[in-house]
């Protein structure tokens, strides 16, 4: 069975930091594209990051330069790397693998 967990999320007030991580199970990670997406209140799920399996990295405009998105294959493991966070940040992300998704992680960004 496959499982992703996403962790990571919480409150930062505009300039800040924060790591998701999203560990997978019950799949071949490392031959997997992994994406991050997000969904603000009201807004659709847009992507954010993508890895390929050779490491490969594509963003969205918004986050280019501000997101860095890696992936441990050892740990079974993708992280996003969030600097210079803003309001507009502000949604629940979410990992995909392999078409799967994890449950999410609450990210707020504000003052």
């Amino acid at each position: 069975q496959v499982q992703l967990v996403e962790s990571g999320g919480g409150l930062v007030q505009p300039g800040g930091s924060l790591r998701l991580s999203c560990t997978a199970s019950g799949i071949t990670f490392r031959i997997h594209v992994v994406d991050w997406y997000r969904q603000a209140p009201g807004k659709q799920r847009e992507l954010v990051a993508e890895i390929t399996s050779g490491n490969n990295t594509n963003y969205a405009d918004s986050v280019k330069g501000r997101f860095t998105i890696s992936r441990d294959n050892a740990k079974n493991t993708v992280y996003l790397q969030m600097n210079t966070l803003k309001p507009e940040d502000t949604a629940v992300y979410y990992c995909n693998v392999g078409n799967r998704w994890g449950q999410g992680t609450l990210v707020t960004v504000s003052s």
